[in-house]
C-alpha cells in the first residue's frame, strides 16, 4: 500500500539521494526493499569474509604495504556494513525525519522562507551531487592503480610463475576457487570493480545525506531568527498575535525534534566513523609516504592518494556537520535576545525568555552520546593518524 506522504517526500533531498537510499532498501515504500537489503547483506558479508580471510593467511608473510593496501579496502567495507545495518534498524526515524523535512517545506508562508527553503535546496542538490561523485571517482582512480600495477609486472616473474600465476585484483580477497586463470579472473575483476564503484557510492549517499539534513536545519534556523527579526523590526512597544508566537514556537519545536531524531540516527554511525576513519587514514597515510620515496611507487600512490582525499573528506563532513548545527543553534538564543522582548507585553516577554533560555542547549551530533562532533574532533583524529603511519614507518 503506497503511503499518502510518498507525493511530499519526493524533492526533500536531491534525486542522487534517493536514488540510493532506494538501492540499500530505506526509502519509504520504495518497491523490493527487501530485496535490496538482502543484496547487500549477502554481498557484503560475502567480501568481508573472503577480504578477512586473505589478512589472516598473508598476515605473516606479506609486504607491509600490501596489508595496508587491502586492510583499507576491508575496514570500508566493513563501515559500510555498519552504517546499512543501522539504517535497516532506525528506518522508522529516518521516514520520521523525511516527513518533518516535507512539513517544514510546504509550510513556507513568506516569500523570503521560500528563497531562504529555496538555497538550502539548491546548495544541498550541488553538494549531494559533488561527494557522490568524489567517491565514485575514487574508485575509478584505485582501479586504474590496479591495472597499472597489472601490465608493469615483469615478464620474467609471470614465466616463472606460469604453473600458478599471481594476478593482483581490485579487491584483496582469498577465494575458495582459483580465480587467476581467464576468463575467471577477468570475470571476478568485472564484478568486484562493480560492486566496489556501487558500495562508494552508497557511501557518498550517505554522506550526503548528513550534508542534506544539516543543511535543512540550518535553513529552518534562518527562517526562525529572520521571524524573530521581523517582529521587533518597530522602535516601540509590539504586540504580536498569539498565532505569530505560537508558529515560531512550534518551528523550534520541530528543529529540537528533527535534530533530535538525526542525532538518534547517525550518533552510532559517528562513533564507527570516528574509529574506522583514524584507522583507514593511518593505512591510507602510511602507503602513500612509503610510496612516495619508491621508485615503483607511482602505481600506490595512484590508487591510493585519492582514496585519502576521500576518506579524509568523509571524517571532515561528520565533524563539519556537528560544528555547522551547532553554531547555528546558538543564532537562536541571539535572535530571541535581540528581539526587543523586553518591549512586549508581559506574557510575551515571558514566552521569548523561555525561548532564550531553551536555546542555550545547543544542537549537536553526538559521537556515541559521550563527545560532541567538531572541528577539534577532525584535528584530533588527523593527528591520531599520523602518530600510527610514523609508527608504521619506522617499523617497515
Amino acid at each position: 500500500m503506497r503511503s499518502k506522504t510518498d507525493p511530499i517526500i519526493v524533492g526533500t533531498v536531491s534525486r542522487s539521494i534517493e536514488m540510493g537510499l532506494r538501492m540499500i532498501g530505506v526509502w519509504p515504500d520504495s518497491s523490493y526493499t527487501i530485496l535490496h537489503r538482502a543484496f547487500w547483506m549477502i554481498t557484503l558479508t560475502m567480501a568481508q569474509t573472503f577480504q578477512y580471510w586473505y589478512f589472516i593467511i598473508h598476515v605473516r608473510t606479506d609486504d607491509l604495504s600490501h596489508l595496508m593496501d587491502g586492510l583499507s579496502t576491508t575496514m570500508s567495507y566493513s563501515l559500510l556494513l555498519l552504517k546499512l545495518t543501522i539504517f535497516w534498524v532506525n528506518r522508522r526515524i529516518f521516514h520520521n525525519i523525511l516527513n518533518t523535512m516535507a512539513r517544514d517545506r510546504s509550510e513556507c508562508a513568506t516569500d523570503w522562507a521560500g528563497y531562504l527553503m529555496s538555497r538550502t535546496v539548491y546548495v544541498s542538490h550541488r553538494s549531494s551531487n559533488l561527494i557522490i561523485g568524489l567517491y565514485s571517482m575514487s574508485v575509478i582512480l584505485y582501479g586504474t592503480g590496479v591495472l597499472i600495477a597489472h601490465s608493469d609486472e615483469p615478464e620474467d616473474e609471470l614465466n616463472e610463475q606460469l604453473a600458478v600465476p599471481t594476478r593482483e585484483l581490485f579487491l584483496k580477497m582469498e577465494l575458495p576457487f582459483e580465480s587467476n586463470a581467464s576468463p575467471v579472473y577477468e570475470v571476478v575483476m568485472v564484478t568486484q570493480f562493480f560492486h566496489q564503484l556501487a558500495a562508494a557510492t552508497i557511501v557518498g549517499v550517505l554522506n550526503a545525506l548528513i550534508v542534506s539534513l544539516i543543511l535543512h536545519v540550518g535553513g529552518q534556523i534562518d527562517i526562525m531568527c529572520r521571524g524573530l527579526v521581523e517582529i521587533s523590526s518597530g522602535d516601540g512597544m509590539f504586540d504580536l498575535p498569539a498565532t505569530s508566537i505560537k508558529t515560531l514556537i512550534h518551528r523550534h519545536q520541530r528543529i529540537i525534534a528533527l535534530s533530535a531524531d538525526i542525532e538518534t540516527l547517525f550518533s552510532y554511525i559517528a562513533l564507527m566513523q570516528f574509529m574506522w576513519n583514524t584507522s583507514v587514514i593511518c593505512c591510507l597515510g602510511f602507503l602513500i609516504v612509503t610510496s612516495i620515496g619508491d621508485s615503483e611507487g607511482s602505481t600506490m600512490l595512484v590508487k591510493s592518494l585519492f582514496f585519502y582525499v576521500v576518506i579524509t573528506l568523509e571524517a571532515f563532513i561528520f565533524c563539519y556537520a556537528g560544528e555547522y548545527l551547532s553554531a547555528k543553534s546558538r543564532m537562536i538564543g541571539d535572535a530571541a535576545y535581540e528581539a526587543k522582548w523586553y518591549n512586549s507585553s508581559p506574557k510575551q516577554s515571558r514566552v521569548l525568555l523561555l525561548l532564550i533560555l531553551r536555546s542555550q542547549r545547543k544542537l549537536t551530533i553526538t559521537i556515541g552520546k559521550f563527545m560532541d562532533l567538531s572541528l577539534e574532533r577532525f584535528t584530533t583524529i588527523i593527528k591520531a593518524s599520523a602518530s600510527y603511519v610514523s609508527v608504521l614507518h619506522a617499523m617497515s
